[in-house]
């Protein structure tokens, strides 16, 4: 029998997920405390998520964050889907440089993006607001959705699809019917992470926001600078939790979609 793993191991995993979860851990917590001051206990509580939905600038913020990163993340997953097939499957003289262009914004530094795009509006003459902040995040969070979904198109047996032609199917119905459902779980997925990226992005935001279009990020870091409210623990408690659920959403589709492969295989 394989001997077990060793203390160090044991130490060195719990010492790794200690640092990564005991803040965040600590945040929720505190978000129930009945203190005004975050670092004093002064027993449990709800009365700060009571305050925060009484906080109209925070829902307004709020507000904004979510419908900014619903429309980015769609935008970048349905624009994702296009580029990933284009790399996956095209052929054409262009695609080194489509793919160079795409995944620049993974290694560029997000202050040297938001000044490109602040630049870029400012040339167009674009208002800088609601619309802008929602290209941004699409901006930023488009190489990523690629990156998903092409590493499962790469795995796709393209046969599914030229069988359904052969069958009578155009092409873009035989993708809508036959690929799209196989790669449904890693086009959720990319979603959800472009998602996640706009609701954590405050650099792009910065730059490209206006008036009424304060995203959470950006009102959290001002506030932070005056002191930390307990309102903020809250807020950020209800986002953890709605990422949360968002990713073991994700992480259940994936497994559906394993089991379904894994079943279909031992039919055949």
């Amino acid at each position: 029998m394989g001997r077990g793993p060793s203390a160090f191991n044991i130490v060195s995993v719990v010492l790794g997920l200690a640092f990564l979860y005991a803040p965040i851990v600590i945040l929720v917590v505190y978000s129930f405390n009945a203190s005004r001051l975050v670092t004093v206990w002064g027993g449990f509580s709800t009365r700060w998520y009571a305050a925060l939905f009484q906080d109209r600038q925070m829902l307004d913020a709020i507000w904004v964050t979510l419908r900014v990163g619903v429309l980015s993340a769609t935008i970048a997953t349905v624009l994702g889907v296009i580029a990933a097939l284009a790399l996956v499957r095209g052929g054409f003289r262009g695609r080194l440089a489509l793919a160079g262009g795409i995944y620049a914004t993974l290694v560029m530094p997000e202050v040297i993006l938001g000044l490109s795009l602040l630049l870029l509006f400012v040339a167009a003459g674009l208002p800088r607001g609601f619309w802008t902040v929602t290209l941004s995040h699409a901006t930023l969070t488009l190489a990523y959705a690629t990156v998903v979904v092409q590493a499962r198109l790469r795995s796709f047996d393209v046969g599914l699809e030229e069988a359904a032609q052969d069958l009578g199917c155009p092409p873009w119905k035989a993708f809508v019917l036959v690929t799209l459902p196989v790669i449904a779980p890693a086009v959720a997925a990319a979603w959800m992470l472009a998602f996640t990226l706009s609701l954590d992005d405050l650099v792009i935001a910065s730059f490209t926001s206006g008036p009424g279009a304060t995203t959470l990020p950006m009102r959290l870091y001002s506030q932070v600078r005056l002191g930390v409210d307990p309102k903020i623990n809250a807020v950020s408690t209800l986002l953890i939790g709605l990422v949360a659920t968002g990713v073991i959403a994700v992480y259940l589709v994936q497994q559906r979609d394993e089991r379904h492969k894994r079943l279909g295989l031992g039919h055949t």
